[in-house]
């Protein structure tokens, strides 16, 4: 808060994305709106869906989360985890071949635009990677953001954020895989990392970079080299969020499938492990808790319409 001033609820404050436990899961609350209205437009929720993105996206207020992102003192506001998730819904309003999609994707740019010149002033001046399993982890939000800057024509910032990939990430070796997950991870440093650098190496690369990076992957098809992750309370929402971890390994997992050459033997192991993965993570999206119930959806879809996979258009 800069003051007084500052004291309104958050529908005043964020216009678009508040009413939820936190402002960037009503972002991706909004794109797990599009991405599944624009997947199964003759489902019998894709009418109010697509209701409630057009209340939201209307010019006056987009110009209020401008006004609030762009406020003083500021600068850290959801980075990276937040504006990544906000360039992820301007790319699925990008591709999605609807004329009503295509103008409240236009209606979005100023907020887009802002949230692309803060990450572009923040990316060049980041001298290490944030490895954690939450909201600040790096690998996890560069990936976000280089998709969208590939669905985008965004040349500059695929560039920057390309080079600054190899800078942070390309020489890392034996990652501690076994050290995960912490208590309240829903990402994996690990298998995030490895997710970013397939977007970036060709299939033979990737395989040589990928047996320095994890070597531990097996031969033998087995699932045993990464268990998956155990909540034991969905009712604290920090426990809760290793059922998300379980969703994201699983579509880490994919994309690392998808980067290796069709016949690398580490395959099976790694399908294996992503489909204990999937099982356990999809079981735990249920409405019976808040704490997990206000965003496990968006991490669900995410792995289940295969977002971030070459070739993912729905």
């Amino acid at each position: 808060m800069n003051g007084d001033e500052d004291a309104k609820s958050p529908r005043v404050l964020t216009p678009i994305f508040y009413g939820c436990y936190d402002w960037h899961s009503a972002v991706h609350g909004h794109w797990l709106l599009t991405r599944l209205a624009r997947t199964f437009p003759a489902a019998p929720f894709a009418p109010r869906a697509r209701e409630t993105l057009k209340a939201s996206f209307t010019p006056e207020k987009v110009a209020g989360e401008v006004a609030y992102l762009s406020a003083p003192g500021r600068a850290t506001f959801e980075r990276p985890y937040g504006l990544a998730w906000l360039l992820q819904l301007s790319a699925e309003l990008r591709g999605w071949n609807d004329p009503e999609a295509r103008a409240w994707a236009k209606t979005l740019e100023p907020l887009e635009r802002a949230a692309v010149r803060r990450l572009a002033d923040w990316i060049p001046k980041l001298a290490y990677p944030i490895r954690e399993g939450e909201h600040a982890q790096t690998a996890f939000a560069f990936g976000l953001v280089l998709d969208w800057a590939r669905a985008s024509g965004d040349a500059a910032m695929e560039r920057l954020l390309s080079a600054r990939v190899r800078d942070l990430y390309a020489k890392d070796r034996v990652c501690p895989i076994g050290y995960e997950p912490s208590g309240q991870d829903f990402l994996s440093p690990c298998l995030a990392e490895a997710d970013l650098m397939r977007r970036l190496l060709a299939p033979p690369a990737f395989a040589g970079w990928l047996l320095g990076f994890l070597p531990g992957i097996p031969g033998d098809g087995g699932a045993a080299w990464l268990p998956v992750g155990t909540v034991t309370d969905p009712t604290d929402g920090k426990l809760a969020h290793l059922d998300g971890l379980n969703l994201s390994r699983a579509w880490m997992l994919d994309g690392i499938i998808s980067g290796l050459p069709p016949k690398d033997g580490r395959l099976p192991a790694l399908r294996s492990v992503r489909d204990a993965h999937a099982v356990a993570g999809l079981a735990a999206v249920t409405g019976a808790h808040y704490e997990g119930g206000h965003w496990l959806g968006t991490f669900a879809a995410y792995l289940a319409t295969r977002r971030g996979i070459a070739g993912d258009t729905p």
